[in-house]
Formats: structure tokens, sequence, C-alpha cells
């Protein structure tokens, strides 16, 4: 047992360090953009300048010096997240046929070469749109390789238990990766900003090869026990209408997970179809919701440090670092929700609470945020834990949820494929939301909140029918006397 705690907190640890690098690396556009368009005029051109006089590439960066700037850049991130998008529906499948180190390292150590290739156009002095774009593309198919891959290694090593609390904890590396990106690209965008690229994908491509060497898919590979995925008992399942049965909270018991690690060969579980996944009672829903909430939380992820650069007049430094308190807010808030969710055991309605709480709050931001520094820091951290509270939930505890969900009679092969569906899907939001609000922008900062606004309802209303499901289960735990808390 000891043995297995060991292991068991070694690959959070290792994974938790994986998906920091991934989410390190896409962070400097958003700290770089400001740096790339600047006003000119307001800045003391070189004595010993070495441009010709209608060079504005001294100040700014061609092509993102000309009026258009935010319809290029927002070219740029979309790029990226386009691929990511299209790229994630397709991972998940190569992820569950293909050995996760193999397929982990290599992605880790592409995409550390592909962010370091944008930071080198810096110093290559290349002033073409494609190569920008280009680049971006590349990086966002080979950056798909990480969630589905970490999830499933998370999964394959904790069972239901206190998923939700352990994944909250865990599924901070994606604000503590736009944490030290920021941080790491703030250094250099005053400077030399190809730097700020650079040096996350150097080490993004170290944490690669650490993963090659280090990570450790089964715990059957070590002699370890497979975890039990659901509770309960088998008169449970006896009843599949029964509302208690809620079918996204995999509360029955599948005897196929509770065997131990034995010598003796079994049959190798077969990997489950796309449409299969989609069979599974709830996918559809949450990957609709993760659609709209992913819209929110990234645009505030590649547009927060601009807006606040405009809007409150700070430098790029002290703008890239302020925005970094909205990922503050989000680790407190994916554990929370994490917690939350676990005690009630209503996934569902705790994603839907604090949806409908952000919704008023990121309002209140546009309004009274930038009235001062301390008001600014307050409303950053609430609006960061109501939006990536959901967020985190969705990709992490209800992923895994699904991904062993009773109907697949323990095979835990579904969860790359049930993982990638759901953030491949919220990937499309991802995609939607920095391009939205680099068309938006140009009308007002104001029309942009009420974009994500609305995004941040619709994301709400699609979780309806299974925050009933999961009321109608809490009356029927209720009426046999054993309350609300059932982990």
């Amino acid at each position: 047992m000891e043995q297995m705690r060991r292991f068991r907190g070694f690959t959070l640890l290792l994974t938790f360090l994986i998906y920091t690098c991934y989410h390190m690396s896409r962070k400097p556009i958003s700290i770089v953009k400001s740096r790339l368009h600047q006003n000119c005029s307001e800045l003391i051109k070189p004595i010993n300048d070495t441009h010709s006089l209608n060079d504005t590439s001294w100040c700014s960066w061609s092509p993102f010096d000309k009026d258009d700037y935010k319809e290029l850049l927002g070219a740029v991130d979309n790029a990226f997240l386009v691929a990511y998008a299209i790229g994630m529906f397709i991972s998940g499948i190569f992820g569950e046929r293909l050995p996760l180190r193999y397929y982990l390292s290599a992605g880790m150590l592409l995409s550390g070469l592909f962010t370091s290739l944008f930071g080198l156009g810096y110093f290559w002095n290349i002033h073409v749109l494609w190569y920008f774009v280009l680049i971006q593309i590349c990086n966002g198919l080979v950056q798909t390789t990480g969630w589905p891959s970490v999830v499933a290694c998370v999964g394959n090593w904790f069972g239901k238990g206190k998923r939700g609390f352990i994944m909250g904890i865990w599924n901070s590396h994606t604000s503590v990766g736009n944490i030290l990106g920021s941080l790491i690209a703030g250094i250099w965008v005053n400077q030399e900003w190809g730097l700020s690229f650079i040096v996350p994908g150097v080490i993004t491509a170290i944490m690669g090869i650490i993963t090659f060497l280090f990570l450790i898919e089964y715990p059957e590979d070590v002699d370890c026990a497979p975890p039990q995925h659901h509770e309960g008992s088998d008169k449970d399942q006896d009843n599949p209408e029964d509302p208690e049965n809620s079918p996204y909270t995999n509360r029955e018991s599948s005897q196929e997970t509770m065997t131990s690690c034995s010598k003796e060969p079994c049959a190798e579980p077969v990997a489950i179809s796309f449409l299969g996944a989609l069979k599974i009672p709830g996918v559809i829903e949450f990957s609709f919701c993760l659609l709209f909430a992913k819209l929110v939380s990234y645009t505030f992820l590649y547009w927060l440090p601009l807006y606040i650069f405009n809007v409150a007049h700070f430098g790029a430094k002290e703008a890239g670092d302020l925005s970094t308190l909205f990922d503050v807010g989000g680790i407190i808030g994916g554990i929370m929700a994490g917690l939350i969710s676990d005690y009630t055991n209503g996934r569902a309605t705790t994603c839907c609470i604090m949806l409908i709480l952000a919704a008023p709050m990121m309002f209140l931001y546009n309004y009274i945020g930038q009235n001062g520094i301390v008001s600014s820091i307050v409303m950053l951290i609430i609006c960061g834990m109501l939006v990536n509270g959901p967020y985190a939930l969705i990709t992490t505890a209800v992923s895994a949820d699904l991904g062993t969900h009773k109907s697949l009679k323990g095979n835990a092969k579904a969860l790359s494929t049930v993982s990638a569906i759901i953030d491949g899907t919220g990937s499309i939001g991802a995609a939607l939301g920095p391009l939205l609000a680099g068309l938006i922008s140009p009308t007002g900062w104001n029309n942009v909140f009420y974009m994500l606004i609305s995004a941040d309802i619709l994301a709400c209303l699609l979780l309806c029918r299974l925050v009933y499901k999961e009321i109608l289960a809490w009356k029927s735990s209720l009426s046999k006397g054993r309350g609300y808390k059932e982990i």
C-alpha cells in the first residue's frame, strides 16, 4: 500500500509538471502582444537607429505595426487554437493506441521546438505573417498530445474516491503554467522578446526528456493493483433508471475493476470508438458546456494583458504580471469546485452555480475593476475562481468519471478518447473566443464582455438536464436517509 501511495504521488507530480510546461509555452504570446504593437509616438527613437525613416519596426514589430494589428494578432491566436481543436479529436484516438510515455515525450519535444521557433523569428528578423501563423498551426497540433495523455495517466492510477478534490488541486497546473509563462515572458518582453518564447520552449523540451525516462503509465507496470473506479453494490446496477444512479457520477460498482495485479497475462481491453464514447451519458452535454466555458477562459488567457494595458494604462510587464491574478483565482476555483462536487456528488450543479455567479462578476470587473489597484486585484481573483472553476472540473474529474463509466465494464481505455472529445469540443470555443475578441474589441471592450457573459449563460443552460437529474438523485438519497454526502 505504501508503494502504491508513493507511485501515485510521483505520477501526480510528474503529470502536473508536464502540463504546467504545456501551458507555460502557450502564455508568452499574450504577454508579447503589447510589445508587437506599441504607440511609437510616445517613445523616443534611438539616436543610432539603423532603420529607415519610414520603418516603424524599431518600436512595433512588422507586420503587426499596422492599424489592423488586432485582427492580425487574432489570426495568430486562432491559427494555434483551430489547429488545437481539430487535432484534439484525433489525438485521443492515438493516445489510446500508442504508449503514453512515447506519445507525451514526442509531443513535448516538438512543442518546445515550435515555441522556440516563434521566438527565433525575432533574432532572424522575420516580418512576414505566414511564418508566425505556420508555427502556431504546428504548435497547436503537437500540443494536443498533452491533455488526453495526462488525464488518461492520472485516471489509470486514481479511482472515483475523492477524484474531484485531488484533480482540482492537480489541475492547478493550468494556472501555474500560465503564471510561469507570464512571469518568464515578462522578463524579456521589453528587450529581446524572442527569449520570451525560447526559454519556455527549452524548458518544455527538457521536460519531454524527463517524461520519457520516468513516466509510469499503469499501476500494473510496477506490480500494483489497479484502482476501483466505481462504488456501491451490485444491487444498484439492477435499476439503471433509478434517478439515484446518475449516469455520469459513476456511483455504481464494477466488479471488473476490483481485481488485483497478477503475473498471469490477461486480455487487453479494446479501445473505444469515437461514436461509442459519444454514447456515454453526459459526454455531449459536458462537451458543449465546456465549449462556452473555455471560450470565456481562453479569451481572458489571450486578451487580458492587452485589455489591462489599454484600459488601465499599465506597462507591458506590469499588465502581464497583474493578469496572473486571474490564474491565481483559477487555482482556488478549481480546488473549490472539486471539493464541493465530491461532497455533494453533484458535478453539474457545482459547475452551473459557479457559471451563474461568474456572469455578474465579469460585468462588474469591466465597469469597476479598473478603478484602482485593489479593486482590480480582488475582481481578477474572483473572476478567475468562477470562470476557471467549472472549466477545471469538467476537464479533469468529469472527464475521468465519464471515461470510466459503468457501461465500459472497467475498460479504462476510453479515458483518452473521452478526454479528447470533451476537451476538443471545448477547444472549438477556445478558438472562437480570442477570434471574436479580436473582431469585437475595435468596437469597444464593453462589447467583448457582453459576448463573454452571453457565452457563460449558454454554458450554464446546457447543464440544466444534468442538474435536474442530480437534484432527483439527492431527493432519492434523502428519502433513504443517506444524506447528500456519498463519495
